[in-house]
Parts: structure tokens; sequence; C-alpha cells
């Protein structure tokens, strides 16, 4: 037993160096290759920025997964180390060459295609009809959106000037905030369940159905804010309201039917990727088309696909794949440029709102979410974990947060912050959760 485990720590140690040194060649190989590509074209700098994004997004992933966190929040990381918080702070000249603005636009239009596809998939996984206790349920959706909602708002009321973008509407700008302080993020906190082993205990069961409902809401809340608040204003409203229901009503009463007959009738994957993803495209481009953000038409489109079918099952799980393991990364990098962590010590004030929001966001979700629980006759413990597992807003949040700067609801500091939001209340649900027990209950 002594030979074999001191001959696995040898070649782990061999490996270790070999790795060492192969990297040592690469970047002396890199460090002498590099400056004979400042011509290079349009193509080659693109498919190099994509490389070094999925190296950095997948490596952070692997690290934090060593300590026991979702490897989408070391993803998230990766995007960040390659912006001007680390990379550009630290060598801005690597940055500019890596990210000029013709490689930035392709990369924006791939996060674009990555993000489609990805709200199509957490549509596909709304579902209302395994419902449990649904008085905890509704409860919780209620007091976890609602308390942090209402204390977002309070915190744009007060904060405005600061984190307010210059094209939208005032009050378009409190209900987004509202609304970004209240989120869940769905795909992210269904892994967080199964890495705990608690996805079928009866507060992984309430926190995935309170959470699927919750980002519904969310859509539609965040649907209306951008009808009301775009760049036609309230005038807007109606016709746009008008095209948004005429869509619904198509959805329902066409689409759905068609695509539980499709799936009825054929077990072909081909034929149902290409309807999937041709359908979550297209509806993409009719939602931007009247005046909407193109995610929540693939959101939409993906609640349209029926369940049970085995056959979308396994389409949804290779086009999860991939998304998840190239696109996704993509659009962390491109959140990762956007975000100046440095921006928040430009003022002091500005340390002050950013952990003024970490504190209220947290704390709302969790006497919100879990205080309800509680009322609705859920027991104390588990009330508390529910609380907290409702806090986890992960990818969710990093893509509200987009849209807000997008549609200049929010400047560059709201969105620095909300990224930061997003990224520590994802950090602290694992440690939370298992503070609190975290392992199967009842």
């Amino acid at each position: 037993m002594t030979s074999v485990q001191g001959t696995g720590l040898g070649n782990g140690w061999r490996a270790a160096l070999g790795a060492g040194a192969g990297l040592l060649i690469l970047g002396a190989a890199v460090a002498l290759w590099v400056p004979g590509l400042g011509g290079a074209d349009a193509v080659t700098k693109f498919l190099l920025a994509v490389a070094v994004i999925l190296l950095a997004c997948h490596v952070c992933g692997e690290l934090v997964r060593k300590i026991g966190q979702p490897p989408v929040l070391g993803e998230i990381l990766g995007g960040l180390l390659l912006g001007p918080s680390v990379l550009g702070a630290l060598w801005p000249q690597a940055v500019g060459w890596l990210f000029p603005a013709d490689v930035l636009a392709a990369l924006d239009k791939a996060a674009q295609l990555g993000l489609v596809v990805f709200m199509f998939l957490l549509g596909c996984e709304l579902r209302t009809d395994r419902l449990k206790l649904p008085r905890v349920i509704g409860a919780t959706v209620v007091g976890g959106m609602g308390l942090p909602f209402l204390c977002g708002m309070g915190i744009a009321m007060v904060a405005g000037p600061m984190l307010a973008g210059t094209r939208g509407e005032e009050w378009a700008f409190y209900l987004f905030f509202g609304l970004a302080v209240a989120v869940t993020a769905l795909p992210v906190l269904a892994r967080i369940l199964v890495d705990l082993g608690i996805e079928q205990t009866r507060v992984g069961v309430l926190a995935l159905s309170s959470a699927a409902i919750g980002d519904g809401a969310a859509w539609l809340v965040l649907t209306l804010i951008l009808a009301a608040g775009s760049a036609g204003g309230l005038g807007q409203v109606p016709e746009t309201a008008g095209l948004a229901v005429a869509l619904l009503l198509v959805t329902v009463l066409c689409v759905r039917p068609a695509l539980a007959a499709l799936a009825a009738r054929t077990d072909s994957a081909r034929v149902l990727t290409i309807v999937l993803v041709v359908g979550a495209t297209g509806f993409s481009a009719l939602t931007q088309m009247i005046n909407l953000h193109p995610l929540i038409g693939a959101f939409l489109f993906g609640v349209a696909v029926p369940r049970g079918s085995e056959a979308v099952r396994r389409v949804g799980e290779q086009l999860q794949g991939f998304t998840l393991m190239i696109l996704l990364p993509l659009f962390f990098a491109g959140v990762g440029l956007k975000t100046s962590v440095g921006l928040i010590g430009a003022h002091p004030w500005y340390w002050v709102a950013a952990l003024g929001i970490l504190v209220v966001a947290q704390a709302s979700k969790v006497v919100g979410a879990g205080g309800a629980a509680l009322l609705a006759g859920l027991p104390r413990r588990e009330s508390l974990q529910l609380g907290v597992l409702m806090n986890c807003r992960g990818v969710t949040e990093l893509v509200i947060a987009a849209i807000g700067l997008q549609f200049g609801l929010i400047n560059q500091l709201g969105f620095t912050i909300l990224v930061l939001l997003a990224i520590v209340t994802t950090a602290m649900t694992v440690y939370l959760v298992r503070y609190t027990g975290g392992r199967p209950l009842s």
C-alpha cells in the first residue's frame, strides 16, 4: 500500500513539474511570438480571445469547485479577471490588444446567442405541474420577492444619483433596481442543491419551485419595465403591450400545441434541435422587433416547449452542454470587460452604497422568503434554509444587470455593484446553507 501511494505521489509530482515546465516553455514562446501578431487579422484575434476566455473561465471554475462552490461562480470570476478590474489594472496593453473593438463586437454577438439559448433552456425548466405545499411556495415567492423589491426601490430612491443611467425614466430605474435586488438564479440554485445533496428534500423542492415561479414573475415585470421605459416612453406602451399579448396568445394557442404534436410524433433529435433553436432565435427576434429584449422571447418559447418528452429532454441536455461550456463564458467575459471594481474606490460614498446594498439585499431575501415560509407553517430551521437558498442570484442577476446597462437604466457603477452582488450572494449561499445544517433533512 505504501509503495503504491508513494508511486502515485511521485507521479503526481512529475506531472506537476511537467505541467509547470510546459507552461514556462509556452509562456516563453508566447512572449517571443505575440509581438509579431500586431497585424493579425480579425478572425485570428477573435479565436485567440475565445481561447483565452474559455481557459480563464474554466480554470477558475475548477478552482472554486475544489472549495465547494458551483463552477459557474469561478467562470464569472474568470470573466472579471480579464477585464479592467484585474488584467486591465495590471497590464492594460494586453486587454487592448486581446479585445479590440471588432473582437468585442464579435464576442458580444456570440454571447447574445449563448444567452438566447440559455434563456430558452431556463424557460424549459419552468415547471408548475409538480408543486407541493402550494401555500408555502406562494408565501415564499411573495415574501422572497416582495420585501427585496421594496428594499431595492428604497435604495434606488436614496442612491439614485450615484447609480441611475442617463436614458431611462426615473420611475423605471426605481422598478428595475428593485427587481435586480429581488431575483433568484434558478439554474445556479439547482446546481447548488445537487452539490449539497438536498435537491430531493422538502427544502430543495420548495426552493426550486419558488425560484421557478419567481423567475417567471421577474421576467414578466422586466418586460413591463422595458416596454414602459423604452425610448418611446409611456406613449409606446399600448402598441408594445398589444403586440406582446398577441405573441403570447399565438404561443399558447398555436405554438405550444404544435410543439407538443411534434414531440409526440418524432424521435429525431436532429429535427427537434433545428425546430427548437430556430424557434428560440425567431421568438428572440420578434420580441426585439416589438421593443422588448430578445431574451424575453427565448424564455417565452422555452415555456411553450412540452414537458415529459424524452426526445426533448435529450436535445435540451445537448444544447445545455454546449451553451454552458462554450457560449456562456463569452457572456461572462463581456460582463468582466464592463465591470471595474476600482470604480467603487473612487469615492467613500460608493463604498457605503455597495456595502449597504449587499447587506440589505442579503437580509431582505432571507427575512422575506424565510419569514414568509415560517408564517405559512414551515418549521423554523427549514424556513431559514429556504430563505438562504433564495438568496442565490448568480447568472440571472448578471443577465438583468447587463440588460439594465444596455437600456441605460443603470450606470457603470450601478452595474458593477450588481455584478458584485451576484458574486457575493451566490458564494455565501453555499456556506450559509451548510452552516444552517444544509444536509438532507426530511
